[in-house]
């Protein structure tokens, strides 16, 4: 399933919240959401397993990699192209 923009941005924004806010407000929205965070399971599809197998073997051979650093730019870059259209 494909997110909107919207929804990229808000969980961005989010992220960035939960990682600066203070440690009171924190547990209140651990509180709000803490049924669904201890019931939430990481299952991988074999899809996403083999796409993770193809990525190590072509790092490890000495495969062209990005750095978060460029790839973070990259996203913006592209971000704010789609923006604008």
């Amino acid at each position: 399933m494909k997110e909107s923009m919207k929804s990229v941005v808000m969980k961005e924004k989010l992220h960035r919240f939960i990682e600066t806010v203070e440690e009171k407000r924190m547990k209140a929205i651990y509180t709000l959401f803490e049924k669904e965070i201890e019931e939430e399971e990481w299952e991988y599809t074999d899809e996403f397993k083999e796409e993770l197998d193809r990525r190590y073997e072509h790092f490890i051979s000495g495969g062209i990699t990005v750095s978060a650093e460029d790839a973070n730019k990259r996203i913006n870059e592209l971000a704010t192209k789609i923006r604008y259209k």
